[in-house]
């Protein structure tokens, strides 16, 4: 599964379900008569079931994967982060594809079966290399760090269903300072190579942490988020009859213990140790590639794994620099369209700050966000089959952020169903300041984070069948978020979307936010930009609220390369669309290239490319 560097395996593991780097039994023993010449489909039907048992391996590595995925297994325990358990993962990897390699032979496989026997090997390919630079990411910053994920992940996704899952939630509780520590431990390396997160990360981190741990039962106040929702757990097995009002109290006493003697104290040492080392973290930081003494490879490598491209950084920032002069030119058309007199700075200016453009900043105002959202998306759940064959079985639901991670002009967001749809997906929205969240901009996000993004995609490939387990959860950003930003575009072609001008401009305006990124993103880390130098190129050529554009580019300073594979992703996609409609011409059927895009899971944009083109090919030979 695609990857961030090493000492950052747990926020991936938080934000996308995938394992954490874990000590792994070994791959088991192949059978003798592997190599016997099978029919395509019989062979990969063989490989199918290898690949599901060197899967479920994969799987008891990350107890946080297993919850994220539904499953109770290894429900008591947290992922091990260490250093050892790291290369003890990669070396079972490397195991597992020996294997395969001699079991099957891949040229006897069909298209499905090929694009998993390479998938297989990526992966443990770009763990490799990932290890290589576990000393270069950062494993707490304000963006999913460990400090807020791990809350996210016991208060919305550790089930408590019996008096069982409830203690496994308290030995989770304890076995937190470990996974901190562990953490705390990478920091200090990476700070003692010279690399740290940006001050800004420091300050974010320092926040959410002590924003976990302020109130009952550490301090005086409102109960925190855990406590309450582990007195609100605690009270439904009672109130269903699963233990009597005694057992209950017990199990809080437990549990608030737990709290007061494990997990406070190693928030504590999370902040003390940023506190104290603040002093020696970039105020105004640059990229990796100009501040980190082996940045330069570092980046090279984060553009390859999420573009799944060889372009360079001078190529990404060349696409984004003639992209946002393409969209520039759009506005400039919908601000003539709407009689709008100035020129497009001051356009940008009257939408970011006409009140007609705003929610009003109240709790009347941030439900009024959610309820028009969940109005559009419903739009779209009915007009989908028009447009898409393959559905997602799993519900669609949209909820403010906790408020213990809640930021100001922060990036919404999409947290999976489960795999069997009983939990539905979760579109999530910053609201503390609507200020940050203009209306314009309110439809295409939802498009992406729900329907038909995010959601569609990943709930679909959660929910097939006929292809091994892992590429039912495995993601890859340029795919992932390529596909989100696609579905943007691509719901204009779906009756009652984007029904104003205003809401084009939001579509236009959301396209150009990902063009910038080529160019910021690259800028910062390949060419030395500042953080401010990046902001101040983003107020340059858009309209973006203050407070989101300064959120956007410290998410690119933390999580170098990321922000790029959207627009690549997407301008592939449509690329991939626009060859298969000049071969099909009139047989052109867009129901079926979405089912080809989205009915083998998210792919690397080289492995996407084979299947569109089977599909083209086996649809052109149907006339």
């Amino acid at each position: 599964m695609s990857r961030l560097p090493a000492t950052a395996a747990l926020t991936l593991a938080l934000a996308l379900a995938l394992p954490a780097y874990a000590q792994a039994p070994a791959p088991t023993a192949a059978a003798p008569a592997a190599m016997t010449q099978k029919p395509p489909a019989v062979e990969t039907a063989r490989l199918n079931t290898w690949l599901d048992d060197q899967y479920e391996t994969s799987l008891q590595f990350s107890p946080i994967g297993l919850t994220f995925l539904g499953r109770k297994d290894l429900y008591d325990r947290l992922d091990d982060v260490s250093d050892a358990a790291m290369q003890k993962q990669i070396d079972w990897r490397r195991a597992s594809v020996a294997q395969m390699e001699s079991t099957f032979d891949r040229d006897a496989l069909d298209l499905e079966g090929r694009l998993s026997y390479e998938l297989w090997a990526q992966q443990a390919r770009e763990a490799a290399q990932q290890f290589e630079f576990r000393r270069n990411g950062y494993a707490f910053t304000q963006m999913m760090g460990p400090q807020a994920m791990l809350p996210t992940l016991l208060i919305n996704f550790h089930k408590v269903d019996t008096e069982a899952d409830y203690l496994a939630y308290i030995a989770r509780l304890r076995a937190l300072p470990t996974m901190f520590d562990t953490l705390l431990e990478h920091t200090q390396a990476s700070a003692q190579a010279g690399i740290r997160a940006p001050k800004f990360a420091y300050t974010g981190v320092i926040t959410q942490s002590r924003n976990v741990i302020t109130g009952a039962p550490f301090t005086e106040g409102d109960d925190t988020a855990l406590w309450a929702d582990l007195v609100k757990k605690a009270d439904a097995l009672r109130e269903a009859g699963t233990i009597d009002a005694a057992r209950a109290d017990a199990l809080k006493a437990q549990a608030r213990e737990a709290l007061l003697t494990a997990v406070g104290p190693a928030y504590q040492r999370v902040i003390a140790w940023h506190e104290g080392d603040i002093g020696n973290a970039l105020e105004n930081p640059a990229g990796v590639g100009t501040t980190q003494k082996n940045g330069a490879a570092y980046y090279a490598m984060q553009l390859r794994r999420n573009t799944s491209t060889d372009l360079t950084a001078d190529q990404v920032h060349d696409i984004g620099l003639k992209d946002v002069a393409r969209l520039h030119a759009d506005m400039a058309a919908i601000k003539t369209e709407v009689g709008f007199d100035g020129d497009l700075k001051a356009f940008f200016r009257f939408i970011a700050t006409d009140p007609q453009f705003k929610f009003p900043d109240t709790d009347a105002g941030r439900q009024g966000y959610l309820d028009e959202s969940t109005r559009l998306l419903d739009n779209i759940k009915r007009q989908l089959p028009q447009f898409y064959g393959l559905l997602p079985k799993a519900d669609l639901v949209v909820r403010r952020v906790e408020s213990f991670r809640e930021e100001p002009g922060a990036a919404q967001h999409y947290f999976p169903s489960s795999p069997d749809g009983t939990r539905p997906g979760i579109y999530y929205a910053h609201l503390s300041d609507m200020n940050a969240m203009p209306k314009p901009e309110l439809e295409v996000i939802a498009y992406h984070e729900g329907l038909p993004g995010h959601h569609m995609q990943i709930a679909i490939a959660q929910e097939l069948t006929g292809l091994p387990q892992f590429r039912t959860q495995y993601r890859t950003t340029a795919y992932s978020e390529g596909w989100g930003l696609y579905s943007e575009w691509q719901a204009k072609e779906i009756p009652g979307t984007y029904a104003d001008p205003y809401s084009r401009y939001g579509q236009i305006s959301s396209e150009l936010w990902r063009a910038i990124r080529l160019v910021v993103d690259t800028g910062m880390h390949a060419k030395g930009w500042t953080e401010q130098q990046a902001v101040d190129y983003f107020h340059a050529n858009s309209g973006f609220p203050d407070a989101t554009v300064r959120s956007e580019v410290q998410r690119y300073l933390s999580w170098p390369g990321q922000a790029t594979a959207y627009k690549i992703g997407m301008i592939r996609i449509q690329e991939l669309r626009a060859e298969a409609e000049r071969t099909l011409g009139d047989r052109f059927d867009v129901r079926a290239f979405h089912d080809a895009v989205l009915g083998g899971g998210a792919l690397p944009l080289d492995l996407l490319e084979q299947r569109v083109d089977a599909w083209v090919e086996s649809a052109s030979a149907a006339r």
